[in-house]
């Protein structure tokens, strides 16, 4: 177990999907959340589809490139496979115009790279709407509806 981890949290046992057709990317999310979550690596939004039908998890983290590739009506065929799962895009720093489009076209916020451990839990944990360990994130900042 990691340092930093609350025992409560990791018992509530949220499922998160790590979608990144980036292997190391994939795997350095899944690492920095799997201590308190149920956290998923999968290198594909056709598996995620796939897995959400069985395993429906609470959130999906997806990599820009995704719906770069596949359109913004991929979120519309996550939300029919898992309707209770929240969209967060993770995109480049500089490219945060495409992250608010990304809102706009049925995303439920983005998060911005360089990716760091606490910001990406705390933004993990807004959006699953779980406490944050007693610390304000304003909403202008969360960059979510």
């Amino acid at each position: 177990m990691q340092i930093g981890v609350e025992m409560a949290k990791a018992l509530e046992n949220k499922r998160v999907f790590v979608v990144d057709d980036n292997e190391i990317i994939r795997a350095a999310l899944q690492f920095m959340l799997h201590d308190e979550f149920e956290a998923h690596e999968v290198s594909s939004t056709a598996t995620a589809i796939e897995k959400s039908r069985l395993q429906p998890p609470d959130l999906i983290l997806l990599s820009e490139s995704l719906p770069k590739a596949e359109g913004f009506e991929l979120f519309a065929r996550l939300k029919e496979a898992a309707p209770r799962a929240k969209i967060l895009i993770v995109i480049e720093s500089a490219n945060a115009d495409y992250g608010k489009e990304c809102v706009a076209s049925g995303a439920n916020g983005f998060l911005a790279k360089p990716l760091k451990i606490e910001f990406v839990r705390k933004k993990v944990d807004a959006m699953l709407g779980r406490s944050a360990g007693g610390v304000t994130i304003p909403l202008n900042v969360l960059n979510f509806r």
